[in-house]
């Protein structure tokens, strides 16, 4: 089964369509093996880190 997520323009030079970040993709990753991209954290410069920062969404459109 293949299916496409959204659309480029007429030079697929950038997304017009369903565009997503990096941190989307990473969340909805995440959330495939299991874990909440809010809670997950890591020690770094002393501060608690996210994985996705204070962004990303889960992309529910693309894992049906």
């Amino acid at each position: 089964m293949h299916g496409t997520y959204g659309a480029t323009d007429d030079w697929g030079y950038k997304a017009v369509e369903n565009r997503l970040e990096m941190h989307d993709l990473h969340a909805t990753i995440l959330h495939l093996l299991g874990l909440d991209h809010e809670r997950l954290t890591f020690r770094f410069g002393g501060r608690d880190m996210r994985l996705t920062d204070v962004h990303g969404e889960v992309v529910r459109e693309i894992i049906a």
